[in-house]
């Protein structure tokens, strides 16, 4: 069973990273964890994939172009 704890996001923790867009994968990775040390970032490729809606307090997803390997979109804390 988890607690409540888990679940919440710190008020001072960052949520979103509208700035990786443009930037590779990698480069979008690196300065999200530069932010939050404990994001569990999920590239995901193609970039209109179908996608999970369950709530997890550190999982930060990119949608990336296969082609260019370019962040079209950042979703924060999902």
């Amino acid at each position: 069973m988890s607690t409540i704890e888990e679940w919440v996001v710190p008020p001072d923790a960052k949520k979103s990273w509208p700035k990786v867009v443009g930037l590779s994968s990698e480069e979008a990775k690196k300065k999200i964890m530069e932010d939050r040390s404990d994001a569990d970032v999920h590239v995901i490729v193609p970039a209109r994939s179908v996608v999970t809606m369950d709530y997890c307090r550190n999982r930060v997803r990119e949608f990336v172009d296969s082609s260019s390997d370019m962040v079209i979109k950042a979703l924060g804390v999902a």
